[in-house]
């Protein structure tokens, strides 16, 4: 077996332009104060050894990492990986890698902040739709490195998220402008620790418009089960074992409401649904929904600290996202059903 040479270094780059490994270093770094000939003797003796500057190295040289930490609750839900792949999209094309914490119990949550395991491995954080203690927020202020929230906004952070209140508040508003007013809701309030907001802004607004109608809430109507199609479908069942059932039910989120629509399909049930998202399928199974650009956020939010990261300076800024409501065939007028039914 042939000897395999060993391989090329950033001394034999210096000696073969004559100059020192530090003006190697800065030159192939692209900082200033080389001169251009220097450069030009510099860059050329790399190419004729064929030298490719290690990243590692590199790294370690500058100080940084180029790597964004991005913290989420649950990684695996359709929400969050949209998120996910939107900023990662953006992280790839300037060559900036991406460290993922999934945090969504109470032990992880407390492991990761008892650590803090981000410190002096990343040059810049993302956040999901999650919200946290003064003493998080001053740990993760204390790494000293651009922030920015998507969902939900964090002191001394940048944001990008929409007003869930108004977007949830546009969907039952919709249900009473169609004639109901024995309306349902299935959340994951329940489910849910003060940390993850979304299901308690959602709740709000369904009790607010409600309210703001004169329509009393009545609490059988309200199911707080845990998130996906199975919670759906649960919630929905129950619902229609109710000696007065709803004529319509707001999912707080897309995948309850297809868990909701098979509950109905199953048993044969008129009942209006609208979810919450837009989810790829949304348009499949021709739910109403409140459209949010989930991918853009996530593009939103990395192109953000992207362009922090490479200013060297950061002033937090927000950025409320439009939503729309989407009208497909799940929900229609109260008057319609009865028709049918008679």
């Amino acid at each position: 077996m042939a000897d395999v040479p060993p391989p090329v270094s950033m001394e034999d780059v210096a000696r073969l332009a004559g100059v020192s490994t530090a003006t190697v270093s800065r030159t192939l770094r692209g900082l200033p104060n080389v001169s251009d000939e220097t450069r030009d003797r510099v860059l050329h003796a790399a190419a004729s050894l064929s030298y490719v500057v290690s990243p590692i190295a590199s790294r370690l040289a500058s100080g940084r990492t180029h790597t964004v930490g991005v913290i989420v609750p649950y990684a695996s839900r359709w929400f969050f990986g949209q998120i996910v792949a939107g900023a990662e999209s953006v992280l790839r094309a300037h060559s900036l890698d991406l460290l993922l914490y999934n945090i969504g119990d109470i032990p992880s949550r407390q492991r990761f902040f008892g650590a803090l395991p981000l410190r002096r491995r990343v040059d810049a954080v993302l956040t999901v739709a999650m919200q946290f203690t003064d003493a998080e927020t001053t740990a993760l202020l204390s790494l000293g490195v651009p922030i920015v929230a998507v969902g939900h906004d964090v002191p001394g952070a940048g944001c990008v998220r929409i007003d869930d209140v108004a977007a949830a508040g546009s969907a039952v508003q919709h249900l009473l402008a169609l004639g109901h007013r024995r309306i349902g809701m299935i959340s994951t309030y329940n489910d849910q620790s003060m940390f993850l907001p979304v299901a308690h802004a959602r709740r709000h607004a369904y009790v607010s418009v409600l309210s703001s109608a004169g329509i009393p809430v009545d609490e059988e109507l309200v199911m707080s089960v845990p998130h996906g199609l199975d919670g759906g479908e649960q919630a929905m069942r129950r619902l229609l074992t109710l000696p007065d059932p709803p004529t319509a039910v707001f999912a707080e989120s897309d995948e309850l409401a297809f868990g909701a629509l098979s509950a109905l399909r199953r048993t044969g049930r008129h009942v209006s649904v609208i979810g919450f998202d837009d989810h790829e399928l949304s348009a499949l199974l021709d739910l109403t929904t409140v459209r949010q650009r989930v991918f853009e956020q996530g593009v939103l939010a990395a192109g953000m600290l992207q362009r922090a990261m490479n200013a060297g300076s950061w002033t937090p800024e927000e950025l409320l996202m439009p939503t729309t409501l989407v009208l497909r065939a799940s929900t229609w007028p109260t008057a319609v059903r009865t028709a049918d039914a008679g």
